[in-house]
C-alpha cells in the first residue's frame, strides 16, 4: 500500500492509502469487493457509475462494430481490465483494441492497447480527467470518450507526459483509429 495525504474537514490533512495492483487482486480474490463496480485507478479504489440503456446499447453496437473490422488483426474487449503498472491502475475501459493474443496470465498491458473508448453520461469528468491523465502517462496512442450528454466524441491521441497533446471534439463525420486507418466510423454511431 501506499499512502497519500489529502485535506479533510476543517484543513485536517487526513491520510489516504493507496493500493497496490497487488492488493487490489488479492480483494477480489477473497471476494472482499463482492459484486460491487469497480476499477483501480491511481492506487484508489473507485466505484463505476451504473450503465444506463443508451450507454449499455451504444458499447454493445461498438463492439460488434469493432469485431466485425477486425479481420484478425487485434480483439475487443468490453468492460474488461486494463493493467498500468506504472500509475498502480486497473481501470475497466467500455471498449478496448487490443493485440490478437490470449490473457489469461494476466490482463491488456498499455503496449497491448491499440485504442480505448468509454461512453460517458454521469462519469464523464472521471473519464475525461483521471482517466484521460492515466491512460496518456501509459503511453496509450489513442483514447476517444464518447460524451453522451452533449453529443461529442472526444478524441485524444499523442500522449506527452499526464496529457494528450491532441484533443478533437466531433459531433459528425468520419473517424478512423489510428492503428487501422481502413476501419472509418461514422461518429454518429457512437453517440
Amino acid at each position: 500500500m501506499l499512502e497519500g495525504f489529502v485535506e479533510g474537514e476543517g484543513g485536517v490533512a487526513t491520510t489516504l492509502l493507496r493500493w497496490t495492483i497487488a492488493d487490489y487482486h488479492r480483494m477480489i480474490a477473497v471476494g472482499l469487493l463482492g459484486d460491487r463496480r469497480v476499477e483501480l485507478l491511481n492506487g484508489l479504489i473507485l466505484e463505476m457509475a451504473p450503465e444506463g440503456p443508451d450507454h449499455a446499447d451504444l458499447s454493445t453496437d461498438a463492439d460488434e462494430l469493432f469485431a466485425a473490422q477486425a479481420r484478425g488483426r487485434y480483439r475487443v474487449r468490453v468492460a474488461k481490465p486494463i493493467t498500468i503498472a506504472e500509475t498502480g491502475s486497473e481501470p475497466e475501459p467500455d471498449i478496448a483494441l487490443v493485440r490478437r493474443q490470449a490473457y489469461r496470465q494476466g490482463h491488456p498491458t498499455p503496449a497491448d492497447v491499440f485504442l480505448l473508448i468509454e461512453f460517458a453520461n454521469s462519469s464523464l469528468e472521471k473519464d475525461t480527467e483521471e482517466k484521460r491523465q492515466v491512460y496518456a502517462a501509459a503511453g496509450i496512442a489513442e483514447y476517444w470518450v464518447a460524451n453522451l450528454k452533449q453529443g461529442e466524441l472526444i478524441v485524444y491521441r499523442e500522449p506527452q507526459g499526464n496529457d494528450y497533446r491532441l484533443e478533437q471534439r466531433l459531433r459528425d463525420g468520419f473517424i478512423a483509429p489510428l492503428a487501422f486507418p481502413d476501419i472509418e466510423i461514422d461518429v454518429r454511431d457512437l453517440l
